[in-house]
């Protein structure tokens, strides 16, 4: 199987599977000299791990990880650095009824149909549990963008279902579950998810990310372009249906006039480019827009078929966010921070700056 790597000059390689023994990841190319240890990848896990409320999935994974290679005396030594997260609440039987039928909205059809053959506890390679090994990479890719260049890269949700929320301050973000900007509507969302609960239902999400202090020349024309690339890291996050930068769909019905940013001598007055021109980064801040399927895994009975092409109804057992949205945030986070570092390195490649 290929497509597993993310990135050309700080390359990400993500492996496992849900119900494995381990999965993790193996960074190439970060620069040596970077003070890293465990602790520094492990408060970005702690922010995604499961089981951290009623609303998300009760699967309880410690997702301690542990650094193999790449370390030495507490510093990157330039080489290989090999990241490993154990798989120890993995419970295989809840998914003994799948292996010959297919979840309605999961790659259970598409991926037996490539490969003829599939893991189907927990969806195997394509299970959300595979998100744990970007966020530990987006750890380094944070830490040495924040150290370098003062880069800070941080999400929130905008919206969960219907409910639309206000942004009113980063400083509240991390104080709840949703990782919503405003407090006073976060009962509302509780209240919303117990209740989609009781109906085994599942619901989508939409998630901001933004990175400020980005340097103005990051990114390639055409085919390299920097947009393009998150765009890219994006769609490989499980369940996202949609990816926007800046106005995004908004310049559908914007005018040349409103939508185009005016350079002034103190700098630019908008930003409904979020922060990339012609694929290259303008200085200003980088925003990003999610839109998040709903999950596909609920205890609803659904038609579908099984491996003969037979009619089958299917009920997915086990334990699954009943949002994937609200575990999404520092996800994102890490995938804008590993293609802001790859195109870094690219371009003081290129440009010797």
């Amino acid at each position: 199987m290929s497509g597993n790597t993310l990135g050309k000059s700080f390359r990400v390689t993500n492996y496992g599977e849900s119900h494995g023994p381990a999965i993790g990841a193996v960074i190439d190319g970060c620069p040596p000299g970077l003070e890293l240890t465990e602790q520094d990848i492990q408060f970005e896990l702690d922010r995604r791990r499961p089981g951290t409320s009623r609303h998300v999935t009760q699967r309880r994974e410690p997702d301690q990880v542990e650094i193999l290679s790449g370390i030495y005396e507490g510093r990157t030594t330039g080489t290989p650095i090999s990241l490993l997260i154990r798989n120890s609440d993995a419970r295989s039987k809840d998914y003994g009824n799948l292996l010959d039928t297919f979840r309605p909205g999961h790659a259970d059809y598409t991926y037996w149909k490539k490969f003829e053959n599939r893991d189907p506890r927990g969806g195997g390679r394509s299970s959300a549990r595979l998100t744990a090994p970007t966020v530990a990479a987006g750890a380094i890719a944070k830490k040495w963008l924040a150290e370098h260049f003062g880069v800070k890269i941080r999400g929130y949700m905008s919206q969960l279902g219907p409910i639309e929320i206000p942004f009113k301050s980063w400083g509240v973000v991390e104080q709840n579950p949703f990782y919503a900007p405003d407090l006073d509507v976060v009962p509302q969302l509780e209240a919303y998810m117990d209740e989609l609960r009781k109906e085994g239902e599942s619901i989508g999400a939409r998630i901001e990310v933004v990175a400020e202090g980005v340097p103005a020349g990051w990114g390639e024309p055409i085919y390299d372009r920097l947009d393009a690339d998150i765009a890219h890291a994006m769609m490989g996050l499980n369940a996202v249906k949609g990816v926007s930068i800046g106005a995004g769909f908004d310049s559908i019905t914007q005018k040349g006039s409103e939508h185009g940013d005016a350079l002034y001598p103190d700098g630019f007055k908008t930003n409904q480019a979020g922060g990339v021109l012609g694929g290259i980064s303008s200085g200003q801040a980088i925003t990003v827009s999610l839109a998040i399927k709903p999950t596909a895994s609920i205890r609803t009975m659904r038609p579908s078929i099984n491996r003969a092409g037979e009619a089958v109804d299917v009920q997915t057992l086990g334990r699954h966010d009943p949002c994937v949205g609200i575990r999404a945030t520092p996800i994102a986070e890490a995938l804008l921070a590993i293609v802001l570092m790859d195109h870094c390195l690219r371009h003081r490649s290129q440009c010797g700056v």
